[in-house]
């Protein structure tokens, strides 16, 4: 049996400032695009990767069905393989069980706080007739059709419920995130001693959505992007560096067809030989490409976004708007639609920008006048702080941080030309006065 090695401590190694604002963009964006697929409303309202379209095709139906099913399904790689990724950079700075403590502590005690606070919001909407429905009809029932309100849980059912299996089903990342931490050891030993074999179970466990059944606290998404991350960390690779096999036109173009693809068999199953699995296919094919051109394509947004002082202030905000989106977004999209039933589109374009707005605010506010509980509820991320610590206070103190960051982006020197500030790009050469 593998016993893991116990190194002697080191320093924790900085990342590089670019890398670091990288993380912090699509650690947002990912959340931002989170509230958009939670927010689909076409039948059937349940998402998987072969979900078929029990709707009449339109341009409205289509372009929903593209954003949540298609688009916007990035997150759940991109962010394990960060995750990972840093768990890595970070082994040897403390022994691996106080580092698995301070998870708990950053992941483990808000899990259990947002668990209880999703399902007191379903109990306190069950206590009247008309939110009642709104419950009943997001359907976010934690143990099937004969149990949809939490109001008549059992003892044990609410227990299961807080602690496995929460109302804020999103919560499920941070869940299996702590059991990948508490594993990394072995799952370090396997990806250097047998990467191959490794990867290539796992990746067949990804394309087929394996997951440990009742309770999944293992699933092919993270046992495969979480050990990626872990990999690259330990074989020194540069995640700023651009492969010269990447071309991002190629790739934006596949990423786009596999989508258009998908997105019009979901609508047509009926002319597939086996629906179910020639949907999960593209999805996963485009799961992937959508992640390399992300990562690798989208540099100049990323750099362009930590430029400006309000993105910079909301990126903050990225951990408090995953967890507490859900389940007020499913309640709030229920609500939408008995106003509006008629335009699913206009509910599923608006709405989560306002649900995101007010939390938002609520998160600003609360970080403001009660920052411990703000703490507790992050798991100790961005509580209110001088803006040099990244826990801005307010978009004043992200301007300076801004200010800062382009003057440490790579490549990005500023020089005087003509009494005015020029900023040179990377791999660009600034014409001097004369020449």
């Amino acid at each position: 049996m593998f016993h893991p090695a116990n190194p002697a401590r080191r320093p924790e190694e900085r990342l590089p400032p670019f890398l670091s604002q990288k993380l912090r963009f699509w650690s947002l964006a990912a959340m931002l695009s989170l509230a958009y697929v939670h927010a689909y409303n076409l039948h059937p309202h349940y998402l998987q990767p072969w979900t078929e379209v029990a709707e009449p095709l339109t341009p409205a139906t289509w372009v929903q069905y593209f954003l949540a099913n298609g688009l916007l399904r990035f997150r759940i790689p991109l962010l394990f393989a960060i995750s990972g990724y840093l768990f890595a950079h970070r082994a040897g700075t403390a022994p691996h069980l106080a580092r698995v403590w301070h998870r708990v502590r950053t992941l483990g005690v808000p899990f259990l706080a947002w668990s209880a606070l999703g399902m007191g919001l379903a109990w306190a909407l069950e206590q009247f007739p008309g939110t009642r429905q709104l419950v009943l009809a997001a359907g976010l029932d934690r143990f099937g059709p004969d149990a949809p309100l939490v109001s008549a849980y059992s003892p044990e059912q609410v227990l299961l419920c807080w602690l496995l299996v929460p109302v804020p089903f999103q919560l499920w990342f941070i869940r299996s995130l702590l059991v990948y931490s508490l594993c990394y050891p072995w799952l370090r030993a396997a990806v250097d001693r047998v990467p191959r074999l490794y990867f290539g179970l796992v990746a067949l466990l990804w394309l087929t959505n394996w997951h440990l059944p009742v309770v999944p606290l293992l699933e092919g998404s993270g046992l495969l992007f979480f050990a990626l991350g872990v990999w690259l960390r330990g074989r020194h690779f540069d995640a700023l560096a651009v492969p010269g096999w990447f071309r991002p036109g190629r790739f934006l173009a596949l990423w786009l067809a596999l989508l258009v693809g998908k997105t019009s068999l979901a609508f047509y199953p009926q002319v597939l030989p086996a629906p179910a699995l020639v949907l999960a296919l593209l999805h996963k094919a485009a799961e992937a490409v959508g992640v390399l051109t992300l990562w690798f394509g989208a540099d100049g947004l990323v750099r362009a976004a930590m430029r400006r002082a309000w993105f910079v202030w909301l990126t903050g905000f990225s951990f408090f708007l995953y967890a507490a989106q859900e389940p007020l977004l499913s309640y709030a999209t229920q609500g939408a639609l008995r106003w509006w039933p008629e335009w699913p589109l206009l509910v599923f374009g608006l709405l989560p920008a306002a649900v995101l707005a007010a939390l938002v605010l609520a998160a600003a506010l609360l970080r403001r006048v009660a920052p411990a509980p703000y703490g507790v509820l992050t798991g100790g991320r961005g509580p209110a702080r001088p803006a040099a610590t990244a826990g801005f206070s307010g978009p004043r103190e992200a301007q300076r941080e801004g200010g800062e960051l382009n003057k440490r982006l790579p490549g990005a020197e500023v020089r005087k030309k003509n009494g005015a500030s020029q900023l040179a790009q990377p791999g660009r050469k600034v014409r001097r006065p004369g020449r």
